[in-house]
């Protein structure tokens, strides 16, 4: 799912971003630390995480997840929000405003920043920051 680093820091991290994704990747993360600076970003194997939360893993395990990440892939960047409000994940609560990006459940996948609607994404961000984590998630 993530593209593999040898990474250990935020800085290191940027610095593997390839050419064709770093103008994309260092926007997003102005943004992202300009929108929510309570948010303080680090290093989230193989992503730059934002905040955390405390989640549960595949083994029930009890683990701090970031609530907003950043990451890179070969053909997009991806923006994961993890936060559900009411019932409903936050990413796909604004999907139809957000521009021209994919929107699965806790990711916004970008190709360009031209597709970005920076306003709603701010909205979206802000809301990850007030409703942390995915466990008031309903099937």
């Amino acid at each position: 799912m993530f593209k593999a680093t040898k990474a250990k820091t935020v800085k290191e991290y940027l610095e593997t971003v390839p050419a064709e994704r770093k103008e994309m990747v260092l926007t997003l993360h102005t943004f992202i630390q300009t929108t929510v600076p309570k948010l303080k970003p680090y290093f989230a194997t193989n992503m730059i995480g934002y905040g955390t939360f405390v989640g549960r893993n595949y083994k029930h395990e009890a683990i701090e997840w970031p609530i907003i990440a950043l990451a890179y892939r070969a053909q997009y960047v991806s923006v994961y929000v993890c936060s559900i409000e009411r019932g409903v994940y936050v990413a796909e609560k604004y999907k139809h405003e957000l521009g021209k990006v994919k929107v699965g459940k806790s990711c916004i996948n970008i190709k360009k920043l031209e597709d970005v609607n920076f306003p709603v994404l701010g909205k979206v961000l802000k809301d990850a920051e007030k409703n942390p984590g995915l466990t008031e998630y309903k099937k």
